[in-house]
């Protein structure tokens, strides 16, 4: 390929979460359709996902969670303000909600964040090349300061800033789901100047809360490529992973392919929840080793590569 216009790194999010989408996710990346993956270490079939990687040598980096099943910190397994009465995290919802009212312990967050560093460390032999945080819990208000001061200590180069162009033009967002993503995006523009205040890097854009499910088609990546290659270097950004010497857009897309998981098999202790449940997975699987979509990407000069070749 002559000079890339975009390098993508094309990130496949929940890498653990069950036997079925780590045999999904390993299918994508030898079709060429993702090139890094993110681990769940808190999910039941993490060991195994890590094994793979090994095996296939995938990029992995870690998909740091505070709101879906069990900590891996012991000492918060048993009471913390992270987990409810059944000794489970809060939830999506949940742990925003306690994070307004003013009931989370951000040292209990510190606590945790390098507990699963230590596992990811454990199981796949060394440290993230990238970590971001599982339901964007990464960048709400006090967790982004505790997340960044982690990966600033621990030598962690590269999270993600969940800022989408186009996402204000898609009208086949249902109300609700539009609602959230629009205060994952203020959350994750608060969260800039804190990044970069700790020296972390990530891409110039980010795409992949538009083409989630059966809202991912070739149109629909094609149209936030497109969005992606007009934003253009972020060289304002200090974090931002362009130098000023540089025209090349880097980029990640977050995507969730995989087989839809089984009843009762997988999760992160709780068993697998509906949207892991779905034929979504699988459909996201297909459009992404579509070979018309890696022609586009060949046709439009993009590459896709890791966290660890920006």
């Amino acid at each position: 390929m002559p000079q890339p216009r975009m390098k993508l790194v094309v990130t496949g999010d929940d890498f653990g979460y069950c036997p079925r989408r780590n045999q999904g996710i390993v299918d994508c990346f030898q079709a060429g359709g993702i090139s890094n993956v993110s681990l769940l270490v808190n999910a039941s079939a993490a060991k195994a996902a890590a094994d793979l990687a090994k095996r296939h040598n995938i990029p992995i980096g870690l998909h740091a969670n505070l709101s879906e099943g069990v900590p891996v910190c012991l000492s918060l397994q048993q009471t913390s303000t992270l987990i409810n009465q059944q000794g489970v995290f809060l939830g999506k919802m949940g742990f925003r909600q306690a994070l307004e009212r003013g009931q989370l312990s951000m040292k209990q967050v510190d606590l945790e964040l390098r507990a699963q560093v230590r596992l990811f460390r454990k199981l796949t032999g060394h440290l993230p090349h990238h970590m971001d945080g599982h339901q964007h819990v990464h960048v709400l208000p006090e967790v982004r300061e505790v997340f960044a001061q982690v990966l600033s200590e621990l030598g962690i180069p590269y999270t993600r800033v969940p800022v989408e162009p186009g996402l204000h033009s898609c009208p086949w967002l249902p109300a609700h789901i539009y609602r959230f993503y629009k205060q994952v995006e203020k959350d994750a523009l608060d969260s800039i100047p804190v990044f970069s205040r700790y020296g972390i890097r990530w891409p110039d854009v980010y795409f992949g809360l538009t083409t989630m499910g059966q809202n991912m088609s070739i149109p629909n990546l094609q149209k936030a490529l497109s969005h992606a290659l007009a934003a253009g270097p972020l060289d304002a950004i200090s974090g931002s992973a362009s130098g000023s010497s540089q025209s090349v857009v880097t980029a990640e897309l977050m995507v969730h392919p995989g087989y839809p998981s089984l009843p009762q098999e997988g999760g992160c202790g709780e068993g697998p929840d509906d949207f892991s449940q779905s034929p979504d997975r699988q459909y996201e699987l297909s459009v992404l080793r579509d070979p018309s979509l890696l022609a586009l990407y060949s046709q439009e000069r993009i590459q896709l590569c890791a966290f660890r070749d920006l």
